[in-house]
């Protein structure tokens, strides 16, 4: 069961989130910090007792917009520990769910907080600690996700599940296997930051994951690649690059 610690500096909100929280029963204890600077203090006892300790704190529910230190903040200093607990901010405010992905949240929980909202937060907090809980020596890590809007919801959907990024302008769509997101992160950038994780450039308008490509097709000097159902040109500045990569794939 979840240790718990929710912070906010608004009393009502905060007893209103420790409510629900306390009211799911995969939550062992939830305890409540008006500001960051008690957050931190709590964390820290937490840290150095270390995570079977009687101050143990699996996931911080974090408020963003808070006097002094914002949640954001808190969240940029514990990703500096060997084995800080989980995050999911809480907020009255969209427009920080980029932030929140670069910082590795878990999730993304819009004000005011539905109690079936909160309750997928919960599990996906309680997927992570319960798969990481049989290595004692790992720390649980969230799997990299990227934040969506659907519905005046902000979701958070696993950079696996995405088979190629389309170009709109300052935007990307974003591909999967169960529809599409519009998110506002040119692809550029998308290109940089998934690299390591195996997605290639492959035309000025797309990404692709390289091991979601099943065919790659040469056709009268041109060159384009098969996912699943979905083919896309490859540009000729691309195409030695993606053919090389896929041989060494193909070779081990």
């Amino acid at each position: 069961m979840l240790r718990v610690l929710a912070v906010d500096d608004e009393e009502p909100a905060l007893g209103e989130l420790l409510y629900l929280l306390r009211a799911d029963s995969r939550v062992r204890t939830a305890e409540g910090a008006g500001d960051a600077t008690e957050a931190l203090r709590r964390i820290g006892r937490a840290l150095e007792t270390g995570p079977d300790g009687d101050d143990g704190i699996d996931v911080v529910f974090l408020d963003i917009h808070m006097p002094g230190l914002t949640g954001l903040d808190v969240a940029r200093l514990l990703a500096g520990f060997a084995r800080p607990p989980l995050v999911v901010f809480v907020t009255a405010h969209e427009g920080f769910a980029l932030q929140a992905f670069d910082l590795k949240a878990v999730d993304y929980v819009l004000k005011p907080v539905r109690r079936e909202r909160l309750a997928e937060a919960v599990r996906r907090v309680h997927e992570l600690v319960h798969a990481a809980a049989p290595v004692p020596s790992a720390a649980p890590a969230a799997p990299e996700q990227i934040p969506v809007e659907l519905g005046g919801v902000t979701r958070f959907v696993p950079v696996d599940d995405i088979a190629y990024v389309e170009a709109h302008g300052d935007y990307a769509r974003l591909h999967t296997d169960h529809g599409s997101h519009l998110v506002r992160i040119p692809l550029s950038t998308l290109e940089e930051r998934w690299a390591a994780r195996g997605f290639v450039r492959i035309h000025r308008s797309h990404l692709v994951a390289l091991d979601r490509i099943d065919e790659l097709r040469l056709d009268g000097g041109a060159t384009s690649v098969r996912l699943g159902d979905t083919d896309l040109a490859v540009s000729r500045r691309h195409a030695r690059h993606l053919r090389d990569l896929l041989m060494r794939r193909a070779g081990g």
